[in-house]
């Protein structure tokens, strides 16, 4: 491929004749990045809601994961289309931003391309489909801040709210305490006078064995360690913790080095010099006043042995991240050298003990409870095995970052395709308003927007077509947009049933996949380097 000019300076590009194989350009290359997309939004349809449908991924290595989290599925796809990688990106944005909605952006972004489509067929141009969505777009939203109500932050409140986000995840059948456990969560390290929720100060540790309803939250931190040494006590009360970065060995040359020992004097002197080294920094660490050692790198029996002779609770190779975890929570500066160590640089926790599980050796977790900062919490999950953990880790982190959204705007909408409904009503209305091509872009964005619930009523296995034509009726017959579509079936009012989501959540998902959608429209000429053959 190689770029030319004309007499006139205008560029244009010459493609070999195997270069020209892998050009697709105008109308065919609008329908190509539209099927790719669509391809996205069909295989998480059914994972919508409720009642959606798991996946199980399998990666390279046979690690499998069942999830119906978007955003995890999308991730842990391979997918190789650049078109289809915007979904994937979409999805991930609507989760840093937000954290839950990650399945139903991707599934309105498909509609909404579906749509787009048909438009194509008829002869309207890309540019005015993508003009007609940004119009439609602005009507959903204020039609969204229209039908908000604003709740108060009353735990009752944020419970329905984080109930209605686990109500399709693995874990539904534990809704109540895990939403509880979400609530209170959020709410010990919230700063409600900012509306500001830290979460760094909010731990997520998995461990599997038992079952979900052994998950609880702890009023510290939780490490996935054990103590050093099995004589040394397994719990400490109104410990002072010492945090080391600087290993407990003799210092070693920077540079290489040889030492011969030719005698049993040299031997012995090198074993003295040792053994010094080693007296001298558990002396430091003992005349500073710490009673718990938590070492980024290990030891040897020798220094292991030495602190436990100076009742000294010790617990080594414990992760860089988990230092600074441990340093937040127990207020506790942290040591690079034996040198630096004195009584003003230590932590402080209420108690420190060992837990055990099973009957493994290796089933077992440090826990430091009441530290200095008591807003660094730890939520401990248990469960049958790994994909159980990681999929209640993924589904507690929905629903807390609902919470927190919740305290950051305490505007919501309501669940059950009402929110959709609604607005896919107000924009019909402007859309008959509207003269020109425009018109028919902004109903085919009140089209799309009755695909959400046309997907929920499929994966819960009832009529779409006409549970959807239900509730339109209902919604325009009684004036009121809190109807919904209700998981045994029927209409119902989602007020009642206690099925909110946030405004921000809903704004964001309408904005994002209408960004992403627009922008696809507008790629007419896909250029990829083709391969002689």
């Amino acid at each position: 491929m190689s770029m030319v000019y004309d007499e006139y300076g205008r560029p244009f590009i010459i493609l070999k004749e195997q270069q020209a194989k892998s050009r697709v350009k105008g109308l065919d290359a609008t329908k190509a990045n539209i099927l790719a997309a669509k391809s996205i939004s069909t295989l998480l349809r059914s994972s919508l809601g409720p009642k959606g449908m798991d996946k199980m991924l399998v990666s390279q290595d046979g690690d499998v994961i069942i999830t119906n989290d978007g955003a995890t599925i999308m991730n842990r796809m391979e997918v190789r289309d650049e078109v289809a990688k915007l979904l994937v990106e979409l999805s991930q944005s609507q989760d840093d931003e937000i954290g839950d909605g990650t399945t139903g952006v991707v599934v309105l972004a498909g509609a909404l391309l579906q749509e787009a489509e048909k438009l194509l067929q008829k002869g309207v141009h890309p540019v005015r489909i993508a003009q007609g969505y940004e119009k439609a777009t602005l009507i959903a939203i204020e039609k969204l801040n229209a039908i908000a109500d604003t709740l108060d932050n009353q735990r009752d409140t944020l419970l329905k709210t984080a109930k209605t986000t686990l109500n399709s995840k693995i874990v539904h059948n534990h809704r109540d305490m895990m939403a509880e456990i979400a609530v209170q969560a959020v709410l010990q390290v919230a700063d409600l006078d900012r509306k500001h929720v830290n979460f760094e100060q909010i731990r997520v540790e998995g461990k599997t064995g038992g079952s979900l309803d052994e998950t609880e939250l702890v009023n510290g931190l939780v490490i996935d360690k054990d103590i050093a040494h099995p004589q040394m006590p397994k719990v400490t009360k109104d410990a002072k913790v010492c945090i080391l970065t600087c290993p407990f060995e003799p210092p070693k040359p920077k540079t290489k080095h040889k030492l011969n020992i030719s005698s049993a004097e040299d031997y012995q002197k090198l074993y003295t010099q040792e053994q010094e080294y080693f007296i001298d920094m558990v002396k430091r660490v003992k005349d500073s006043g710490a009673t718990v050692v938590i070492c980024q790198w290990g030891f040897d029996d020798e220094a292991n042995h030495l602190l436990l002779q100076n009742g000294l609770v010790a617990v080594r190779w414990v992760g860089g991240i988990e230092i600074e975890h441990l340093a937040m929570a127990t207020g506790a500066r942290i040591v690079p050298r034996f040198e630096e160590l004195s009584a003003d640089k230590l932590g402080t926790a209420g108690i420190v003990r060992e837990i055990s599980f099973g009957t493994g050796k290796k089933e077992r977790m440090l826990v430091l409870e009441d530290c200095a900062n008591h807003n660094a919490i730890t939520i401990l999950v248990r469960g049958g095995n790994q994909m159980i953990v990681e999929e209640a880790k993924r589904s507690l982190h929905d629903a807390m970052c609902v919470v927190r959204n919740l305290i950051k705007d305490s505007r919501v909408v309501y669940g059950g395709g009402s929110a959709e409904i609604a607005c896919s009503l107000a924009i019909r209305e402007a859309a008959d308003e509207t003269a020109g091509v425009d018109q028919y872009a902004i109903r085919a964005f009140a089209q799309a927007l009755e695909d959400i619930p046309m997907a929920l009523a499929e994966n819960c296995g009832l009529s779409p077509m006409e549970e959807v034509a239900n509730l339109k009726a209902k919604q325009v017959a009684q004036n009121s947009s809190v109807i919904g579509l209700s998981v045994d079936g029927g209409a119902a009012d989602m007020k009642e049933v206690g099925v909110f989501e946030t405004l921000i959540g809903k704004q964001q998902q309408f904005q994002l996949a209408s960004q992403v959608v627009k922008m696809i429209l507008k790629i007419d000429d896909v250029i990829s380097g083709g391969q002689y053959q």
